[in-house]
């Protein structure tokens, strides 16, 4: 979801505007690609694109010719290949970059009209205003005589349906997989008529972060958290320190009074949590309650004596606790401690140890979004 926001509010400007834009969607790759399936790009017909579909190699090429591709009203896949040779000469088939990454990458375009609702763009909105996870199931390729067209959805919070009842029954079913599992995927359905391919998309709500604790060096954490499009709560007990003004960029900042019962699960529960007031007395307190939540990182500020010095008053609890936080980058100021902090909780939301890629063995990324899961021949459809 990282840029989500500049992209819904070049969305909203272009709406208010009366101008029609075209969103340049990831839906599919195999091979090695710098961007993964869900990856977003506004085209306005003026002006600058808003987003990333690949590393800047595909971009260009995409604004300069994402109008006439659609020029029919249609949505349309276009296929780019990122390997060093294409002996294929048909215009369907992967324009080649010869950038030697070896990958191909299906980008979904299709016109998004200023005085029309988007499904995707209101399913975007309400994933990010919500913050609750959602699915969208889009169709990305058809045979010839298919029962569906490229282009058709199912979202998971409406009820829409498409033509084909069979059909959208089975979608239904892999749309509620899709949330359980927290995963994307590409599916193949197949009968008498061909096949349709899907890509279901698992959209995620930005990750939360809560930092207690509104001092010099949460400033640039909270800075670099919304770079990465990340919803920041801070709180301090201090006053003159949990003051908006003090960090702009943040959702919400917290005035909360040791003194005063303060319910935090719902706040922390899922999100990472950074504890960094400098002060004994509030780390105390807070880590107290917070190592009896359920956030999904807890990193505590400060040498471990002392670390475990307040583990010892407190008592045990359920959450782990990384202490001291952040990962082993070497610098002492603000910013290298904030990028210390923030890289160490984006490796353990995502199950890594944060080491090297050099020294990666397995593939960067999983194999799921890579490889299409052939189902079952649905004979009724």
């Amino acid at each position: 979801m990282s840029g989500l926001n500049d992209l819904l509010h070049a969305i909203d400007t272009a709406a208010r505007d009366g101008e029609e834009t075209i969103l340049a969607t990831v839906v599919k790759v195999e091979g090695s690609a710098y961007r993964r399936p869900g990856a977003r790009m506004l085209i306005p017909l003026h002006g600058r694109t808003v987003g990333t579909v690949s590393g800047g190699c595909l971009e260009q090429d995409l604004a300069k010719k994402a109008w006439w591709l659609t020029d029919a009203g249609e949505p349309v896949v276009r296929r780019y290949s990122t390997g060093a040779t294409d002996d294929e000469d048909d215009e369907q088939s992967a324009l080649t970059f010869g950038l030697g990454c070896n990958g191909t990458v299906f980008v979904l375009l299709e016109r998004v009209r200023a005085k029309s609702s988007s499904p995707v763009i209101e399913l975007l909105r309400r994933v990010r205003e919500t913050q609750r996870p959602a699915a969208m199931a889009t169709v990305i390729a058809t045979s010839r005589n298919a029962s569906a067209r490229v282009g058709d959805r199912l979202l998971s919070d409406s009820d829409g349906t498409l033509r084909h009842a069979p059909l959208s029954t089975a979608m239904r079913a892999d749309l509620r997989k899709t949330l359980s599992e927290k995963k994307s995927s590409i599916r193949l359905y197949t009968d008498a008529r061909g096949e349709v391919e899907v890509f279901f998309e698992y959209v995620a709500p930005p990750p939360r972060l809560v930092i207690f604790g509104a001092g010099h060096d949460a400033q640039p954490l909270v800075r670099m958290a919304k770079l990465l499009n990340w919803h920041v709560t801070v709180i301090d007990s201090r006053s003159h320190f949990a003051r908006p003004e003090r960090f702009p960029l943040a959702d919400a900042v917290i005035f909360a009074s040791l003194d005063n019962p303060f319910e935090l699960h719902p706040l922390v529960d899922g999100a990472a949590v950074s504890v960094m007031t400098h002060s004994y007395r509030q780390d105390r307190h807070w880590l107290g309650q917070l190592l009896h939540a359920a956030p999904a990182y807890l990193g505590q500020l400060g040498p471990k004596e002392r670390t475990e010095r307040l583990l010892a008053e407190i008592g045990p609890g359920s959450s782990a606790l990384h202490y001291p936080i952040g990962l082993d980058l070497g610098g002492d100021a603000p910013e290298s401690v904030a990028l210390s902090i923030l890289a160490e909780m984006t490796a353990v939301m995502n199950q890594r140890l944060g080491g090297m890629l050099r020294h990666r063995v397995k593939p960067i990324h999983p194999a799921n979004l890579l490889v299409c899961e052939k189902l079952a021949v649905m004979a009724e459809l």
